[in-house]
């Protein structure tokens, strides 16, 4: 029979046992919180004070119709990833669907590549057969103004971007501050439908050398080159110059597809590495079939930028090719797309790309083995010779242009390389082994 005294002392050891477990239990929040076993503490904390802000604002601000919460949290999201680099940025849905445009290769525009440089809006290059090439515009140009408006960086690039596109037909004008001559001008252009087309020459050069010409890197390049490979191999070339100039690269995937004919399969081509050590991709050849071995020059410069760098460091790190030009544009981020909620994404840096030695070229760019430097204004005058071949007659073409047809020093160098006594006793020599 249980006495009161036994009673009273197990119910005294079941209270102090749960006292004890309670203390214990927040002697281990404690411990939780101060050691940071809280997997979104810094999350949370982030989260409340931007929403404090928020909160301020809409309650404070003078003009209650600017800071209506929808407003707000698109602004706080664009200002979180477009001041992580000038190549990160929020896209609304408007943004977005002209995004994807882009990726199938047609939008309307007048046809240049923009950069964010120091708040400054500058022109990587513009793209062949657009007005913008056609009216004058150099790379290394700063557009200063849209339609006699001020254009900066600063109002992020997406804003820029819109400025500069539009209907197909619509006019626009452009302040261009061009640094080589410390001169402002002024450019009117009509926006047109721009088509990417990846493949801007193929042709057989005298000595029986191939040359293909490519302007960027679209959806459809990989199989442009691959039929303008073709053409030219069964043209019987002993040799090829593949001419990257004032490409402002595109998709990494079209760099590979441009790049495996001339590797074996499962030989590294380029590597992307993201964040961890877990986030590394590789992208290796898949071809079926022995690769192409001729002897081969890549033309480059200033200009060859983003994906037309991975082919040219891919090419330039397994010996398959002499890289002859200028020192290109230096852009080694890769960027991925999220798309979000409300037909809204994120276009996000999420790696860096490397080439098969683990060189990476952000910000430095490719060192040619043969430098042959050449100026924005010999470069522009280049590219205006190649695309009015029709007129043949250097007395005419002065008339009409300005100028008398100039050398192109740079090509001429690649096909020294390729006429090279050495170089013609290879023919179609053995491929480098894999690295």
């Amino acid at each position: 029979m249980h006495t009161v005294a036994g009673m009273l002392k197990r119910f005294l050891t079941v209270v102090a046992g749960t006292t004890l477990g309670l203390l214990l239990a927040a002697g281990a929040l404690r411990l939780s919180l101060a050691w940071g076993w809280w997997p979104n503490r810094d999350l949370d904390r982030a989260s409340d004070a931007v929403r404090d802000v928020m909160k301020l604002v809409r309650e404070e601000y003078v003009d209650p119709k600017l800071a209506d919460y929808p407003r707000l949290a698109r602004e706080a999201m664009h200002g979180m990833v477009e001041t992580l680099d000038p190549h990160s940025e929020f896209l609304e849905q408007s943004d977005l669907a002209r995004f994807e445009e882009e990726l199938d290769g047609e939008f309307g525009g007048v046809g240049i590549q923009v950069e964010a440089r120091n708040d400054r809006v500058i022109v990587i290059a513009p793209m062949a057969g657009t007005p913008a090439e056609r009216a004058g515009i150099l790379r290394g140009d700063e557009i200063a103004a849209v339609d006699g408006q001020e254009l900066r960086a600063s109002q992020g690039m997406d804003a820029v971007v819109d400025r500069l596109r539009g209907k197909p037909g619509s006019s626009v004008r452009l302040g261009v501050f061009r640094p080589g001559t410390q001169k402002q001008h002024e450019f009117t252009l009509v926006r047109e439908l721009i088509k990417q087309q990846s493949v801007r020459e193929v042709s057989v050069l005298e000595g029986r050398i191939g040359y293909i010409q490519l302007a960027d890197f679209s959806a459809q390049t990989g199989e442009e080159f691959r039929a303008a490979l073709d053409r030219v191999l069964r043209e019987g070339v002993d040799s090829l110059i593949l001419d990257l100039r004032n490409n402002p690269g595109g998709l990494l995937e079209a760099a590979v597809e441009v790049a495996e004919p001339f590797f074996r399969t499962n030989e590294l081509i380029v590597y992307t590495q993201g964040n961890a050590a877990d986030r590394r991709e590789e992208f290796r050849g898949v071809l079926d079939g022995d690769p192409v071995s001729l002897p081969l020059v890549v033309l480059i410069n200033a200009g060859t930028a983003s994906a037309a760098e991975v082919v040219t460091g891919a090419l330039k790190d397994t010996g398959r090719a002499v890289i002859v030009g200028e020192r290109s544009f230096g852009k080694g981020s890769v960027q991925s797309l999220f798309k979000l909620r409300n037909g809204e994404g994120v276009r996000l840096t999420t790696a860096r790309y490397y080439t098969p030695g683990g060189t990476s070229i952000h910000e430095k760019g490719i060192t040619p083995q043969i430098e042959v430097v050449m100026s924005p204004e010999e470069d522009h005058r280049l590219r205006l010779q190649r695309n009015r071949r029709d007129v043949t007659d250097p007395k005419e073409f002065n008339e009409r242009f300005g100028f008398a047809p100039i050398e192109d020093r740079q090509l001429q160098a690649g096909l020294d390389v390729l006429r090279a006594d050495e170089v013609l006793d290879r023919r179609a020599g053995a491929v480098p082994a894999a690295p």
